[in-house]
């Protein structure tokens, strides 16, 4: 048997690697290609893009609604809008509620959640319960809360004057409207929040619990803090950003139980845009309004989506 030394074997199998070959794309493919694609791009520039770019080239005219002619200029839309205190009223308004709403409604959800997941029965039933505020329709059970919230005959007023607290004439009061209505978009919020972290907690594997339990970590506290909640990282940047988003579009509820009053103190953004577009026939500074909106909720979603990533650990 002949034996070939390391520098023969070395130079037996040191040969140079064939050249690569490009493939390229022939026209029927590129042609399949965009067919296939065709129908969504059509439907995005549709139902996503063009209306968003009419919506902008609209801020920089000054139409109103019915005028038979239309001008560009430019800004002054824009400019209007800045020395204009309706507008940033709305503005505080919205931000008020969002930061009302957003993290009692992620709260409540991730407890209502934790305790149908701990239950051993009657799961559905809870989920469904909880769930019910999503489906109904808001301007239906926004004259429920208009009852519920009634200076004198209202479920509210009458539970608190029974444990000897002070009532109020909620959705009247300035100091009060916005938070009667922050209250109904907890309970609007609140199942979806409660389904999501749902998802979320089936996704935990059972072994880390195991492994837990053997570090010590044997009480439900413990184990919601070294296990439960860091997993749920993902869900919870999800359920947050999603809940901003919701809680940026409020208007149901303004306008069939204030009208944006008392006092201007629930006007919200969209409400705004709503007036001057509807009510005043301003459809360009509608417009200008509309794109500040979609660019603040951008921004934010953005901004948060940024923060809330770090922290997030996906397994």
């Amino acid at each position: 048997m002949v034996s070939l030394g390391a520098g023969a074997v070395a130079a037996a199998t040191d040969f140079p690697a064939p050249p690569r070959r490009v493939r390229t794309v022939t026209f029927s493919e590129r042609l399949a290609g965009w067919t296939l694609a065709g129908p969504a791009i059509i439907a995005m520039w549709l139902l996503l893009l063009g209306p968003a770019f009419a919506v902008i080239a609209l801020s920089l005219t000054d139409w109103t609604f019915g005028a038979p002619t239309i001008a560009f200029v430019g800004l002054a839309n824009y400019a209007e809008m800045a020395g204009d205190a309706a507008f940033w009223m709305s503005l505080y308004n919205t931000l008020a509620y969002v930061a009302f709403v957003v993290p009692l409604s992620v709260l409540l959800g991730l407890g209502a959640a934790l305790l149908i997941e701990a239950g051993t029965s009657l799961r559905g039933f809870y989920r469904a319960v909880f769930f019910l505020p999503v489906t109904s329709t808001l301007l239906a059970m926004a004259l429920v809360f208009q009852f519920a919230f009634h200076p004198t005959v209202g479920v509210v007023n009458q539970v608190l004057s029974a444990i000897g607290l002070p009532t109020a004439d909620w959705l009247k009061d300035p100091n009060t409207a916005l938070y009667a209505l922050g209250v109904i978009g907890i309970w609007q919020n609140l199942g979806l929040n409660m389904v999501l972290f749902l998802a979320g907690l089936k996704s935990v594997p059972r072994d880390l619990y195991e492994a837990a339990a053997v570090d010590g970590a044997d009480g439900a506290w413990e184990r919601f803090r070294r296990v439960t909640w860091p997993m749920l990282g993902p869900a919870f940047v999800f359920v947050v950003t999603i809940s901003a988003i919701r809680s940026f579009q409020i208007f149901d509820t303004v306008a069939v139980l204030t009208d944006g009053g008392p006092n201007k103190s629930t006007s919200v953004l969209l409400y705004q845009m709503y007036q001057e577009g509807f009510s005043f026939l301003r459809s360009a500074y509608a417009a200008a309004i509309t794109c500040v909106f979609l660019a603040f909720v951008l921004a934010v979603t953005l901004l948060q989506e940024k923060v809330l990533e770090r922290r997030a650990h996906y397994g």
